[in-house]
């Protein structure tokens, strides 16, 4: 019975060592993934900080960048991606706005000085048919 109890023993043992070797290499991957998700959470928020418009794209990229390197070079790359990729980011090129037609702008230009001109009047004069007169303009206008 010794005999066999020592092979049972001896079974057991090399069987715990595996058992132990596995959550030591699950153990070590876990914080492996751990800190990846870590870097990508810092990205995350200094990029939104830089004001990344897209950024998932923004994430990815500095990912590809960063990656085997330490934390303390996650300031460096997102300059490094602002500038290279800097059509991710906001406020970096700057947007054309439309213009107003020429008609448009001298018609209301127009009516707001009209309106103004009645204002004063109407202020000045203190009479009753200048308040209608300005009273009615801006009911048009607005």
């Amino acid at each position: 019975m010794s005999v066999g109890g020592v092979n049972n023993e001896g079974n057991d043992a090399g069987t715990l060592a595996d058992e132990l070797a596995q959550a030591n290499a699950k153990i070590a991957q876990m914080s492996d993934e751990l800190d990846g998700l870590q870097i990508e959470q810092k990205l995350t928020h200094k990029l939104a900080a830089a004001g990344a418009i897209d950024l998932e794209a923004a994430v990815l990229v500095a990912r590809a960048r960063i990656e085997g390197k330490t934390e303390a070079d996650i300031d460096s790359c997102v300059t490094r991606v602002r500038k290279e990729k800097a059509y991710l980011f906001g406020g970096s090129t700057p947007v054309a706005t439309p213009r107003r037609t020429a008609p448009a702008k001298d018609r209301v230009t127009s009516n707001q000085t009209a309106l103004e001109q009645a204002a004063k009047k109407a202020a000045q004069t203190g009479r009753r048919t200048d308040l209608l007169r300005y009273l009615n303009l801006r009911r048009s206008v607005m």
